[in-house]
């Protein structure tokens, strides 16, 4: 489910009103932990974080006209939806995120390759994604990428 928006405030206007406080508290938490040098912005129809081509002017592989993704926030059609490339790329955090959850929720880990569902909005750990957010900096994310991803 693609919601067309020019801005993370336009999304979150957009979206379901049962997922609206859920998708600003998410907003807010990684906000307040991602480290310095990412950039919020709509991305891939998304609310996303990006490394900015003023930081890593070759873009990402898939299309060097986009800046370097590095996390997004989405409502999807049966789910609230957390994007973390790093769990994808690095297995020390995957190892991480994976023995975290348990101890922030009783639901069982909802996850593919770099996705995280929550069906329910109030079932969204959102200490610990503040968390995952503050795992990578913006150089980590740009080394793990390049020996990583991009490879």
């Amino acid at each position: 489910m693609q919601i067309k928006a020019n801005t993370p405030d336009e999304y979150i206007e957009k979206i379901p009103e049962d997922r609206k406080e859920a998708l600003s508290e998410l907003r807010k938490v990684i906000k307040k932990n991602l480290p310095k040098g990412f950039r919020e912005e709509i991305n891939y129809g998304m609310i996303g974080y990006v490394v900015p081509h003023s930081i890593y002017p070759d873009g990402y592989h898939c299309d060097p006209k986009l800046p370097l993704p590095f996390m997004n926030i989405a409502s999807q059609k049966n789910h609230i939806a957390v994007y973390h490339s790093g769990i994808y790329a690095d297995e020390k955090i995957m190892d991480w995120f994976t023995k975290e959850f348990p101890k922030h929720s009783d639901r069982k880990l909802d996850m593919g390759k770099s996705c995280i569902r929550f069906k329910k909005p109030e079932h969204i750990p959102f200490e610990l994604i503040g968390e995952l957010a503050s795992k990578m900096t913006v150089e980590d994310w740009i080394n793990t990428y390049e020996s990583a991803v991009k490879s």
